[in-house]
């Protein structure tokens, strides 16, 4: 009998292995593991310039403002106003036909200011952003639960979606493509909500694994903020290059989502034919990101306003 143990822990170690395409006699479980963890590293995506340029939208002679993409808005908050203007400035700077702002007319009205381009009607979009600057708490006071009353509207327009702060919690629910935009703390809330328990501390420790398996619990495509930051899907896993630590600043998280969203406005055709499009535009997004702090930066201080000033600089150096 003892023999026969021995023969069958050596057949299913054995049978590990090949299960794993990795056929050695004298292989354990460790080995299995290292492996498979070998195999995640090869299959990571180093996003580059070249990369990025594949999905800048170029207008044709026969595009107009609703063709170029739609983009509705839903940022910002009494707590927030800054967010709202931010990311509807940047999504601008970024190229698209238009942008419809949903809030209250004291929201509007910021927008209006620093963006009189904006649409503050309701109408139809080709994709939404939603949550930027907006707390997770949804009646932590009357103003707050007013902006959450907007987001009902991603479940009649059901476009792809870009969910950010606030709106996390959203993930999963929607039908539509939908990218998330958390931090560690934010995707360490949001796991922990779902009843998987994990720190900010542990997400920053293994980027890639929480990445990865973010997206396979939520069911959406999830682009982690850091340093180095990691978009993921159920196929496919992709690395940014490494920002300039000038961009750890306030408000350079909103300006992010709107570059996202008019991105994600203008390739909703592509999104919608391909999932993948969408982590390939996220990527792209964030490194249109980078290289806007980076210009503005020039090895010293920047705020987010800088930022949204080089975002068109920024796409021109990719696509000339």
């Amino acid at each position: 009998m003892a023999i026969y143990r021995y023969w069958l822990s050596l057949t299913k170690e054995r049978w590990l292995v090949i299960s794993n395409w990795r056929y050695c006699p004298t292989a354990t479980r460790s080995n299995v593991q290292e492996s498979t963890m070998v195999q995640t590293e090869r299959t990571i995506k180093k996003w580059s310039a070249r990369d990025a340029a594949k999905c800048i939208v170029i207008p044709s002679d026969l595009d107009h403002k609703y063709s170029r993409g739609v983009l509705g808005v839903i940022t910002g908050s009494a707590q927030y106003p800054g967010a709202a203007v931010l990311s509807t400035s940047a999504a601008a700077a970024t190229g698209i036909g238009m942008i419809r702002f949903h809030s209250s007319s004291g929201l509007a009205h910021l927008v209006l200011h620093s963006t009189p381009s904006c649409v503050v009607q309701p109408g139809k979009t080709t994709a939404w952003l939603i949550g930027s600057g907006i707390p997770a708490k949804k009646y932590s006071d009357f103003s707050t639960w007013l902006r959450h009353r907007w987001f009902a509207l991603a479940y009649k327009q059901t476009v792809p979606t870009v969910l950010d702060a606030g709106a996390l919690y959203l993930a999963g629910s929607l039908e539509q493509p939908t990218l998330i935009t958390p931090h560690s703390g934010e995707l360490a809330n949001l796991f922990n909500a779902r009843g998987v328990l994990v720190t900010a501390e542990a997400i920053e420790g293994d980027p890639k694994k929480w990445v990865k398996t973010a997206a396979q619990t939520f069911g959406v495509t999830v682009l982690l903020k850091g340093a180095v930051t990691y978009v993921a899907n159920d196929q496919s896993l992709i690395e940014l290059p490494r920002a300039t630590p000038w961009l750890a600043t306030a408000g350079s998280g909103d300006v992010l989502a709107g570059i996202i969203g008019a991105l994600v406005a203008t390739n909703t055709v592509e999104i919608l034919n391909d999932l993948n499009r969408l982590a390939e535009v996220a990527a792209t997004g964030a490194y249109i990101h980078a290289s806007a702090a980076k210009n503005a930066s020039r090895g010293g201080p920047i705020s987010a306003e800088n930022i949204v000033d080089e975002i068109s600089g920024a796409i021109t150096q990719l696509i000339k």
